[in-house]
């Protein structure tokens, strides 16, 4: 495995200045966003596009550091029921294939999305139970007349251009949100689509992350290396579903922290030990959104804290004691 990290928590300093940076702490490969909610900041498809010149210069960029990008990031919801906001995250994501065609990338990491409820609907609607009987509904047409067939032509593009991994991070509010949606998703539209396995989304909602990892084995493309702390004194009293701002830290039920700091450092062996297991052997991309530690400091301990716990030998090709 490698040790990676998505650039995004550093989107306010030049490229080469936090790839110099990066470097020295021992990141080895990068996701870096290009579009949709992760921005632009180090990579806009737009302009690299349009721009051979420019697109020389990134390409050079990138192979002084040593650090060669292993996946473009593009989360967004392209199914929104505004079709201006839908338009604008298809635009986004499809820019960013037509990018990573050209830099010979042939992963890309975004969210399923989520529709409204209807073709007249305003914002999207995240069912979370089947009762009322008009959530089953709902579910149904979000499935079958607006998620499904958008993957499947999206799917064509990508593959088209020599994608050949979606990995969708499993988010709640989304319609693909823990494993049994991933795979769902997967089945109807091709092995194409494959899960971004971020453990801190799948902890808060109950999952163990190990369990999850043995399910969805092979479809796991792309690993995200954050954690969650789950507030035992909140969530007894409110449960895990929780509105508060995240910056209101000690009222929440549960908080995203550096690895390490939600869960200890046997749990996070099991993860990758299990990862190990399933067949995976690629990045571990640490995404920093530990609220109450500065990006530089939460990223450092957590590269302390992965590289006490990686493997980066290969499997061992015989066992010298059977």
């Amino acid at each position: 495995m490698k040790l990676g990290v998505i650039t995004v928590l550093f989107g306010d300093k030049p490229l080469p200045e936090a790839l110099e940076y990066l470097r020295s702490i021992g990141i080895e490969q990068l996701e870096i966003g290009g579009g949709g909610y992760p921005g632009r900041a180090h990579c806009n498809p737009t302009a690299l596009l349009a721009d051979p010149k420019a697109l020389t210069e990134f390409k050079a960029t990138i192979d002084y550091y040593g650090m060669p990008i292993n996946a473009l990031s593009c989360h967004g919801n392209p199914v929104h029921p505004d079709k201006a906001v839908a338009a604008k995250f298809e635009s986004d994501f499809n820019e960013t294939v037509l990018l990573a065609e050209k830099l010979g990338i042939k992963k890309i990491i975004g969210f399923s999305g989520c529709p409204g409820d209807s073709e007249g609907s305003l914002y999207p609607n995240w069912v979370t139970c089947p009762w009322p009987e008009d959530f089953l509904k709902i579910l149904d047409w979000q499935w079958n007349e607006k998620l499904i067939p958008y993957w499947q032509k999206e799917a064509a593009f990508c593959a088209d251009h020599g994608i050949q991994k979606i990995a969708f991070e499993m988010h709640p509010g989304f319609c693909v949100y823990n494993p049994e949606s991933l795979m769902k998703l997967r089945n109807a539209v091709g092995d194409i689509i494959g899960a971004n396995f971020d453990p801190s989304h799948l902890i808060w909602q109950g999952i163990d992350p190990v369990a999850a990892i043995r399910y969805l084995g092979k479809a796991i493309y792309h690993v995200h290396a954050k954690d969650t702390k789950v507030d035992k004194y909140n969530t007894a009293v409110n449960g895990v579903l929780d509105t508060k701002h995240y910056g209101d830290e000690i009222n929440r039920s549960w908080v995203f922290r550096a690895v390490g700091y939600g869960n200890g450092m046997q749990y996070w062996r099991d993860m990758i030990s299990n990862l190990r297991m399933v067949g995976y052997d690629d990045i571990l991309s640490i995404e920093h959104e530990d609220s109450i530690m500065t990006s530089n400091e939460g990223l450092e301990k957590a590269v302390a804290f992965l590289k006490g716990s990686m493997m980066s030998e290969p499997l061992p090709s015989s066992m010298f004691w059977a």
